[in-house]
């Protein structure tokens, strides 16, 4: 019923910034958080930063100061601005929405790769 559709992803070398976003298709989608996670080849996804519907947002350690997530309810979208990129955030960024019945969706994923 709910689809997400991911963008912004690319190459970009170390130092540099992307703008990740993820907007949802249809009706309006009412949650309780959105966030982003990653996955790295071999390793496992993690969370990356997540905002509720309040407006309260939470980092992982490793992009505090760099990430910053945002949101337009109008547009049923949420941002991911990513500045100072390291080598090591290169991975797979996945877009979550949770619902108000904690029922997760999931975009397909966007690639961003950082060079050295």
């Amino acid at each position: 019923q709910v689809q997400l559709v991911e963008s912004g992803g690319g190459l970009v070398q170390a130092g540099g910034s992307l703008r990740l976003s993820c907007a949802a298709s249809g009706s309006i989608f009412v949650f309780n958080a959105r966030g982003w996670y990653r996955q790295a080849p071999g390793k496992q996804r993690e969370l990356v930063a997540t905002i509720t519907r309040s407006g309260t947002t939470n980092y992982a350690d490793s992009v505090k100061g760099r990430f910053t997530i945002s949101r337009d309810n109008a547009k049923n979208t949420v941002y991911l601005q990513m500045n100072s990129l390291k080598p090591e955030d290169t991975a797979v960024y996945y877009c979550n929405n949770q619902d108000l019945r904690f029922r997760d969706y999931w975009g397909q994923g966007t690639q961003v790769t950082v060079s050295s």
